[in-house]
């Protein structure tokens, strides 16, 4: 356990020398890093979204590729295409840029749901299908999307089911006066991020997710981790309530969060931290407005979770 502290450790201070006054956001990312799941970092422009995904993405000794998604950006583009080779008289495959272990999918929102659903069967099972034959991806698989607020010009609301591939959903907001000086001072040589090397292999990687999936739950905490689920299935203000998918990634993610805190075991207050940057994005609030959606559904899980009886 001591070796796994230590490699999370050396991690987080990795990425916190880049990324200035935001350890929350940073522990929420390495959370769904370390328990297989894929991160959706939503926020306006400029308050930090791709450096924190860069910062993470160098911090690993993985293969990275960065993907700009575009509004003319087609599925061949991002899982390649079968090419003809005269030569030879066949086909070849020429993989694209998702067979990668770190995929930084920089505003996902700005291509159409045609592109964005190239990344599901990725997203969810580690490999891509492309004219009826398999491709499987390399191991560890690792998506860091970023997305702008969905009222911004020219982006598409992702779907529900392009959601639900995200464990955890995060903002990173604006830092305080005194933290947002400080990044002046540390941007007055270039960007900090470009800098960084890698503190963790692959192989210490893979480790790491291991140890997260040994963490022990206790059957008491998984009957609460169901009452919330089935709590949002039932209420009143909800029209969508959470998948069993949604269910399951929360019982992973709280995995992460026990081991980063340096326990085997989960307690209860690993659920209650988790709920909101694990569900949230996977409930839809009724109302034909848009607009404030996120924070009516963080109040409508904050309500759930204040009725949940907590297990003895």
């Amino acid at each position: 356990m001591a070796d796994e502290l230590h490699l999370i450790a050396a991690l987080e201070r990795n990425i916190a020398s880049a990324i200035l006054g935001k350890p929350e956001a940073i522990h929420l990312s390495l959370v769904a890093l370390l328990s297989g799941g894929h991160l959706l970092v939503e926020d306006a422009p400029g308050v930090g979204k791709t450096s924190l995904a860069k910062a993470i993405a160098r911090s690993l000794a993985c293969d990275f590729k960065r993907l700009q998604f575009t509004p003319d950006m087609l599925p061949s583009d991002i899982l390649g295409s079968n090419v003809f080779l005269p030569n030879r008289g066949e086909f070849e495959f020429r993989p694209g840029p998702i067979f990668t272990n770190v995929l930084l999918a920089d505003e996902i929102n700005r291509t159409t749901p045609r592109t964005q659903s190239a990344l599901l069967e990725a997203m969810s099972e580690g490999q891509v299908t492309i004219e009826g034959e398999t491709h499987t991806l390399p191991d560890p698989f690792f998506v860091l999307a970023t997305q702008n607020p969905f009222e911004f010009e020219g982006t598409y609301p992702l779907p529900e089911n392009q959601l639900d591939r995200f464990m955890i959903c995060i903002e990173i907001g604006y830092p305080s006066r005194e933290i947002e000086k400080n990044v002046l001072i540390n941007h007055r040589e270039g960007e900090p991020g470009e800098k960084l090397g890698s503190v963790i292999t692959t192989e210490q990687l893979r480790r790491l997710q291991s140890a997260a999936r040994a963490v022990k739950v206790e059957d008491s905490l998984n009957d609460y981790i169901l009452e919330i689920v089935d709590a949002t299935r039932n209420h009143e203000q909800l029209h969508l309530g959470v998948s069993t998918r949604g269910a399951i990634t929360l019982y992973r993610a709280v995995q992460g969060l026990a081991l980063i805190e340096g326990r085997q075991y989960a307690v209860t207050d690993d659920i209650k931290r988790l709920v909101l940057p694990v569900l949230a994005h996977r409930i839809v609030v009724k109302g034909i407005l848009h607009e404030g959606r996120r924070d009516r559904a963080n109040s409508v899980l904050k309500q759930i979770l204040s009725k949940t009886p907590v297990p003895n």
